[in-house]
């Protein structure tokens, strides 16, 4: 595409009155709490980004333009706009729209986002794009405050900031005091550097003064007064020595003042940053009363907020009842999270133990380098984290915890595939990447009762950096105890050996229920420590069957499945192998049901794949 054809592109709500886009913004509200009560998903963020968002289309052409999101939970909107109103009945939906930007669904979706932080150093790199191949539009960077707890998006914007180019960095703030005001004479300048008549008067002072050399050498002294009382007054001195050209704080649900602000904005040929306050879970009082609440949400009665179906106990909430205890019971035990206190049921252990409580924000790699240096000194350290992001501090796990051989505990949560959200949350790396790291045990609890003793082996009574990974949600019709055996064999049967770990027994007992009312007896083996794998009980049941299936939600690459493989190959124990897995992609989104189906592990599917490897299917 050409810059010509580029310039025939409009913002699709370029010709949106005042009037019109407030009506809109009502509109784009309600739309979103009747859409979100069916479906679930995120709600507060969403609520509190409407009027940015009609103002970004104001402004800018979204499918020219690029429009950086910073995790994605606040894209609800932006989906509804451009073109995805009537999917919204599908959203997070197996075989529907996903609850992130996904550039497969729309050329308006820049970059695919799930992950905070990142998004200005993705801008940056489309910006330094642009410019190298000649092409013309605009980048943009919408982050909220909570991203800017990760140290990635400092290290974006002080590389943006530095490079001179047109970049426009939106910081969405809900929440967070960059740095206090000083009281009223702030508001004050804050509103009048945001009128447009200051605005128009800067850009053709700046234009006039840069035309001579004299008014060169004039700007830059009255340019440097001007900073020096700004910089005394208003919240903004930390982003302008990055470079960037600072604009607000402004209210974010003003919609005129917002795109003013923006069209501006998008005549600076610079790095700037547009810092608007917003508040989370806007128009919708539930939300607005409880926004953590409302963060990401099940199915909810639309008009109270109360969610539809009572929520059961669940394997992060047990996690968290248990370290709690053990807080209580041992003064060395320190609980830290990133950011996810409710979500790792850390909740239970601050209300316990609240001077032992450490929240990082979101920075994981400082939580795991800060769990070694706690535990060099002779605290133990658990890291509540969803597996997904534990990713983020995979160096950490080798250089600070793994070569000093350092008691840190991870709980893992979310581990294997966790539904709704799709690509950027499906807990399915941490299999291969975790036995990658020398002297790591990982536990593999598949009940409630199995989580409470193996988080209480793993704190107190073992030894080096231990991980005890539990799925999402509660647990299934498994719910014994297996001691502290690294295997456990759940069924006898002599035709096919069925093995996997944690909340995938319970298909595997299935299979093996639906196997026996075909003339198959299969026996179950149970994995209950998969790194360093103790492959005993596997060997000596295939010895018998001859037949090995192995069932687990990870990715292909690096799971137990190909290490049992080789064990048996090293044994010098013959037979045939089916392992069944997520396998070398990325996994949608959807219900569990739904996913494990297209996977074949549910129970009928691991019923019918051990059917076809014995030749009977």
């Amino acid at each position: 595409m050409t810059n010509q054809e580029k310039k025939e592109y409009k913002p699709l709500l370029a010709q949106l009155t005042d009037r019109e886009g407030a009506a809109l913004c009502a509109s784009l509200r309600k739309e979103l709490v009747e859409d979100v009560s069916r479906t679930g998903g995120h709600l507060a963020s969403n609520l509190g980004a409407v009027e940015l968002t009609v103002a970004i289309h104001r402004v800018f052409d979204t499918s020219v333009d690029r429009l950086v999101f910073d995790v994605g939970h606040q894209c609800y909107p932006h989906k509804i706009i451009t073109g995805r109103r009537e999917a919204m009945s599908g959203l997070r939906q197996y075989g529907g729209i996903a609850g992130f930007p996904k550039p497969g669904e729309s050329v308006h979706d820049a970059f695919v986002a799930g992950h905070a932080s990142n998004s200005v150093a993705v801008a940056l790199g489309m910006a330094r794009a642009r410019t190298a191949l000649g092409e013309d539009y605009k980048v943009i960077a919408l982050l909220g405050d909570g991203a800017l707890t990760g140290g990635l998006a400092y290290e974006g914007l002080s590389n943006a900031g530095e490079c001179g180019q047109q970049l426009l960095v939106i910081l969405n703030d809900n929440g967070m005091s960059i740095t206090p005001n000083v009281g009223a004479v702030a508001d004050h300048l804050a509103r009048q550097r945001l009128k447009p008549q200051y605005l128009t008067f800067k850009k053709n002072y700046r234009r006039f003064m840069n035309a001579t050399w004299l008014g060169r050498k004039a700007y830059k002294v009255t340019h440097r007064m001007k900073q020096a009382l700004k910089q005394s007054l208003l919240p903004c001195s930390m982003f302008e020595n990055m470079g960037f050209n600072y604009l607000g704080p402004v209210d974010g649900h003003d919609l005129h003042r917002l795109t003013k602000t923006l069209r501006y904005a998008k005549e600076l040929n610079e790095p700037v940053l547009l810092h608007v306050k917003t508040v989370k879970g806007k128009g919708f009082l539930p939300a607005e009363e409880n926004p953590d609440a409302f963060h990401g949400v099940s199915p909810f009665d639309a008009m109270t907020g109360k969610p539809l179906k009572a929520g059961g106990d669940n394997f992060s909430a047990v996690f968290g009842r248990t370290l709690a205890r053990l807080g209580r019971e041992d003064r060395r035990v320190c609980a830290i999270t990133a950011a996810m206190t409710t979500g790792t049921g850390l909740e239970h252990f601050q209300a316990a133990c609240p001077e032992r409580f450490f929240d990082v924000g979101i920075a994981e790699g400082c939580a795991v380098s800060m769990a070694a240096g706690m535990a060099k000194q002779g605290a133990i350290p658990v890291f509540a984290v969803y597996s997904t992001f534990l990713q983020r501090s995979y160096d950490m796990l080798i250089h600070d915890v793994a070569i000093d051989h350092l008691h840190v505990v991870l709980g893992v949560d979310r581990a294997g595939l966790v539904g709704e959200d799709g690509e950027t949350h499906h807990g399915v790396f941490d299999v291969a990447y975790l036995n990658s790291v020398p002297g790591m045990t990982v536990l593999a609890p598949a009940s409630f009762a199995e989580l409470e003793q193996m988080l209480e082996r793993a704190v107190l009574r073992m030894e080096g950096p231990v991980a005890v990974r539990y799925p999402r949600g509660g647990e299934g019709r498994y719910t014994a105890d297996c001691g502290q055996a690294p295997s456990t064999v759940l069924r006898q049967g002599g035709d096919i050996t069925l093995a996997g770990y944690g909340m995938e027994i319970n298909d595997l007992l299935e299979g093996a229920q639906l196997l026996a009312e075909q003339g198959v007896e299969a026996e179950v083996v149970k994995l209950n420590q998969i790194i360093p794998l103790v492959p005993n009980l596997v060997v000596e049941s295939v010895r018998k069957t001859g037949v090995l299936l192995v069932a687990e939600d990870c990715a292909a690459e690096g799971c137990v499945g190909q290490r049992l493989a080789a064990d048996l190959e090293q044994a010098g124990v013959p037979g045939k192998i089916c392992l069944i897995n997520c396998g070398q992609r990325f996994v949608t989104h959807g219900a569990l049901s739904c996913l494990k189906w297209e996977l074949s592990l549910d129970g009928e599917g691991i019923a019918r794949k051990a059917m076809e490897v014995l030749g009977r299917g």
